[in-house]
């Protein structure tokens, strides 16, 4: 078999190339024959063997390559083979390669992989070609020496190649080499991976905001839309082309947290634009977006795609289903970028406005409720099609969380956050998967607490206790018919029996004593008098109790008038066990959906978290959290006034305002001084040390100086509610499981009472209605506070009050009564409204707790 003839290779050549008819690398091809080259060949060969022997790798000879398998031919035959295989790893260009479709030439391993590639399909198809078993043993060997080289690179440890070295140490070598040795271009070495590509330069883009907006008028005007049209297309094709447009300087990187580097105005006047333009150029928009999503990704995203998923994720046409395919794929890639891209995104979406923030929090929240509950079900892919949908939005909406929360002030409320669609859902199989689950890869939303709403976290909460309470109840029967005693129905209760004249020591003796029991249903009764507890008992148990704890008198408590709230009294004592009992008694009314009436400061339930699940480690401190100056103004707001003065202070610090590192307290009638840190009475406070000594003065304030008194209303609060769902929990969302909300909705309430004696047409309740709805906000409190107990509404709004109006049968000269323990306002029927509106305000104004003062 023979080849055809090639033309011959040019100078300067790198390999030898077949250079007459039947000729290959110098070798005459008979049948089954190699026919030596002549004397004067095989000397100009050597020569040139012998200069680049210095500067080429050590290779395999002529004698040990018969010997591994060249049966014919003299050691003289392979001089010119040995020169051809030397030149393998030489770094010169052939020149003139495309000249010859046979012409092998091998280029630098560290180069060009693919090439690599190429040379070996070349070498299968010779063999495929030549039938001579010389041809075929050459074309083995050659591959063996390229192989060989290959793993030189690949492995240095075996560079310790020795020149006597017999072939059969090489690897072996088969027809199917091309398939064995298809390697991925993630599995190659360092030298042999493309380098990852600079950031690309961008092209020069020199329309403004001002152009685009006239191109926009002369469109509306003329009908002429290509200059607009084009504008779109351009901008929208791919990444580059975005930040071409909107990029402040294309000549700046922008690679810092601060500075997103994208022209916020003028993006938003394109995107205002966009969905008042016709419908060929928002299809562009939607096609270009397809395609920049669709490109090829080789290593990290640069600060410039970042900018670009940035600028994408405000497109308004996204708020249309028909987009969401689209919408999807972005918000997957967006999810998916690396931990230190989120940091900078979450740092740039601060920086949004507020309205479009809230608009792009709102379009997210719309993805997944419409994904969870689909209007139109053809719309979407199939949801087993597309599971990762919901997901990649929770996450993205995650980034918007966490810029909301690095801002210095929240950019929207933490409450815009929430998905009420998700109340509608499984809730505890959502809960139970996060428990399993927790360090999977398996989605949950209580993975991602600030999308659920407070009243689907109550409901958590609620039948999270109320299986501990089954489980409490079912285990207190098990022992008993295990000792043969009658079973009771008490004993699937939390049953307590306190005096009027002593609430606190006999409810802290039964809460004490009955600790086991503190997750069963809790029921009051009152010593020495006669009534069941439907409700009403346990609410007033908790009204006094909280009332009489927290009177100045007692002590536990500070009342501070500036603030309107309560904190924890610094006075040393040696029992702190009713402290625990307050812990323990707002943990029973969170498991027993009690609104209490407490006034702790935000920092309270902050450190309250302080962890959320009671540490294993008895000697690990709870309730410890970071305060700020903030902090303290909310309790004590005169003295955050004088240190926020301290810090503002531009004259001398030391000399003016005295101050060493020490805090002075009254106790008991003793004034006592504690240094905030060693020698703190030697060390004067400067200007250079005074944030030190304001935050070690907040700290000391509120948390060492209470420290023990703290720990033990945490360790009461947890010794009733110890569940996972805390965590799920922020600080502002307990206290509004503890005390209720103070938002008020007096329509809601009309809409939700019930009426005893009374229709809701009757005359006397016109009246009533219509002078509520026209209080002030104080006066509606006051009202509140005075059928209810609290001026707070619970968690699931007015409708869980359960507010009722009686028809009191009393004259019309007395004032309306209240029976708290039951939501309920006794009204006489007063025959006028201003008679109603005097007597109801003189009623609300004067009474507090139960009786006139």
């Amino acid at each position: 078999m023979s080849l055809q003839t090639p033309q011959a290779a040019t100078a300067g050549s790198d390999l030898p190339a077949v250079t007459e008819k039947g000729s290959f690398l110098g070798y005459k091809m008979g049948e089954d024959s190699f026919v030596p080259p002549s004397v004067e060949e095989e000397e100009e060969e050597d020569g040139e063997k012998e200069k680049e022997k210095e500067k080429l790798p050590p290779i395999l000879t002529a004698s040990n390559t018969a010997a591994g398998g060249l049966e014919r031919g003299a050691k003289s035959q392979f001089s010119t083979f040995s020169n051809f295989i030397s030149t393998i790893n030489q770094k010169k260009e052939a020149a003139g390669s495309s000249s010859s479709p046979t012409q092998l030439v091998i280029p630098n391993i560290k180069n060009d992989y693919y090439k690599w590639k190429k040379y070996f399909r070349l070498i299968s198809h010779l063999q495929q070609k030549r039938s001579s078993s010389m041809v075929l043993n050459f074309v083995y060997y050659a591959k063996g020496v390229v192989m060989r080289h290959w793993l030189r690179r690949q492995h240095p440890s075996r560079n310790n190649w020795n020149p006597s070295s017999n072939v059969r140490d090489l690897p072996p070598i088969c027809l199917d080499v091309r398939q064995k040795q298809r390697i991925s271009i993630d599995t190659l070495p360092p030298e042999l991976k493309a380098p990852v590509p600079p950031e690309s330069s961008l092209p020069i883009r020199t329309k403004t905001m001002k152009d685009f907006q006239e191109d926009m008028e002369k469109a509306k005007s003329s009908g002429d839309w290509k200059a607009v049209h084009d504008f779109y297309l351009t901008t929208f094709d791919s990444f580059l082309e975005l930040n071409a447009a909107f990029k402040k300087d294309v000549s700046l990187p922008f690679n810092t947290i601060e500075d997103s580097g994208i022209n916020a105005k003028f993006v938003n006047a394109v995107y205002d634009a966009l969905l008042n333009t016709p419908q060929d150029i928002q299809k562009s928009v939607l096609k270009g977006i397809i395609n920049g999503l669709l490109q090829e990704w080789k290593g990290p995203r640069t600060k410039d795609d970042l900018r670009a998923y940035c600028i994408l994720l405000q497109n308004p046409q996204f708020s249309n289903t028909s987009t969401y395919v689209i919408y999807a794929h972005l918000l997957r890639q967006i999810a998916t970028l690396a931990e230190a891209d989120h940091h900078f995104l979450a740092h740039w979406f601060k920086k949004i406005s507020q309205r479009r923030f809230k608009q792009l929090v709102d379009r997210l929240l719309q993805f997944i409720s419409l994904r969870l509950f689909p209007a139109k079900p053809e719309e979407f892919p199939p949801m087993i099609k597309c599971t990762w949908w919901i997901p990649s939005a929770t996450k993205v909406l995650a980034l918007f969380n966490a810029a909301n929360s690095l801002a210095n002030l929240a950019i929207i409320p933490y409450m815009d956050f929430y998905n009420s669609t998700l109340d509608h859902i499984d809730l505890m199989e959502e809960y139970h998967n996060w428990q399993c689950y927790g360090n999977s890869h398996r989605f949950s939303f209580c993975q991602y607490p600030f999308i659920i709403s407070i009243a689907a976290k109550k409901v958590i909460i609620q039948r999270d206790s109320e299986q501990q309470m089954i489980s409490m109840a079912r285990q207190s029967l098990v022992d008993k018919v295990s000792r043969r005693q009658r079973p009771d129905m008490n004993m699937l209760f939390l049953n307590l029996k306190v005096r009027r004249m002593h609430l606190v020591s006999d409810s802290l003796d039964e809460l004490t004593r009955k600790r086991a029991d503190l997750k069963k249903k809790l029921k009051v009764t009152f010593v020495g008098e006669a009534g069941l507890d439907m409700g009403g008992l346990t609410k007033e148990w908790f009204l006094l109790l909280i009332r009489q704890i927290f009177h100045p008198d007692y002590g536990m408590f500070t009342y501070h008038k500036d603030s309107h709230c309560h904190w924890f009294s610094s006075y040393k004592c040696d029992n702190y066990s009713e402290f625990r009992l307050v812990g323990a008694l707002m943990g029973l009314a969170v498991y027993n959906s009690i609104t209490l009436d407490i006034r702790f400061p935000p920092c309270c339930y902050k450190k309250l978290l302080s962890p959320p699940i009671v540490p294993c480690d008895q000697n690990t401190p709870v309730g410890i959290s970071d305060v700020s100056l903030d902090d303290l103004c909310h309790i004590i707001p005169e003295l955050a006034h004088g240190l926020s003065e301290l810090l503002s202070y531009e004259d001398n610090v030391e000399e003016d305002f005295y101050s060493t590192f020490q805090v002075f307290q009254e106790e008991f009638g003793v004034i006592k001084s504690y240094n905030l840190k060693p020698g703190g009475d030697k060390i004067p406070v400067t200007a250079q040390n005074r944030k030190e000594y304001v935050q070690l003065y907040v700290d000391f304030i509120l948390n060492k100086s209470i420290y023990k008194q703290f720990a033990a209303f945490y360790y009461g609060f947890h010794s009733v509610c110890d569940s996972y769902a805390l965590m799920l929990l922020r600080p502002e969302e307990v206290e509004i499981l503890v005390c209720g909300s103070p938002e008020l909705d007096m329509y809601a309430l009309q809409r939700n009472t019930q009426y005893d004696g009374y229709l809701k047409t009757d005359l006397t309740i016109r009246y009533f209605w219509e002078v509520v709805l026209g209080f002030p906000l104080d006066l509606q409190k006051k009202l509140l506070h005075f059928t209810t107990g609290s001026d707070r509404v619970p968690v699931g709004g007015m409708a869980d009050l359960n507010f009722k109006i009686s028809k009191s049968e009393t004259s019309t000269n007395w004032l309306p009564v209240a029976h708290t323990c039951f939501n309920q306002l006794c009204l006489p029927p007063y025959k006028s409204k201003k008679e109603l509106k005097q007597k109801l305000i003189i009623g609300i104004s004067n009474a507090e707790g139960f009786g006139l003062e």
